[in-house]
């Protein structure tokens, strides 16, 4: 599996730019899976439910299925966060794997950068951001600037760098 990363400051544009190249690629045939990395408590199961209450009642895994789909939920009980890896391994097998997140990471890399979200440019002081999608004109650091709002250029850019 090929993995690409999306990174960016809170309010930058990651989670659109992420949708748009998972759209992109799948258009020009490929699988795509994604990973979101959340910085803050979040759930994905709602209270009242049955699986919510398995889970509430100690269960360490909950596997929600449906004709649909399904959901495995897993509780760190207070473990540790599960690195990046470990959670690639739990995906099935797809062309590409599109990380919104994980900066710390030594994966491959595109910065979203949003004048208006207030933050500085990461890409001068991280080797693993390999171009930035902006909506102005910066320094990038010597990284290719894209447009932020071109994504068939973006998804150009990852595809030939990961040899798409």
């Amino acid at each position: 599996m090929k993995l690409w990363g999306v990174t960016g400051w809170k309010n930058a544009g990651k989670t659109g730019l992420m949708e748009r190249l998972v759209t992109e690629f799948t258009e020009r045939g490929l699988a795509v899976s994604t990973v979101k990395h959340a910085h803050h408590h979040f759930d994905v199961d709602q209270e009242g439910r049955d699986s919510y209450r398995h889970r509430c009642a100690g269960a360490q895994e909950v596997l929600l299925s449906s004709r649909n789909r399904w959901a495995l939920m897993a509780e760190l009980r207070g473990a540790g966060e599960v690195p990046l890896d470990e959670l690639l391994g739990k995906l099935s097998p797809v062309d590409l794997v599109l990380v919104e997140g994980f900066k710390r990471d030594r994966h491959p890399k595109i910065e979203a950068f949003r004048a208006s979200a207030g933050h500085e440019v990461m890409a001068p002081d991280d080797a693993t951001i390999r171009a930035v999608a902006a909506d102005v004109t910066i320094a990038t650091g010597g990284c290719p600037l894209l447009p932020l709002d071109d994504t068939t250029a973006i998804a150009d850019f990852i595809a030939a760098e990961l040899g798409l």
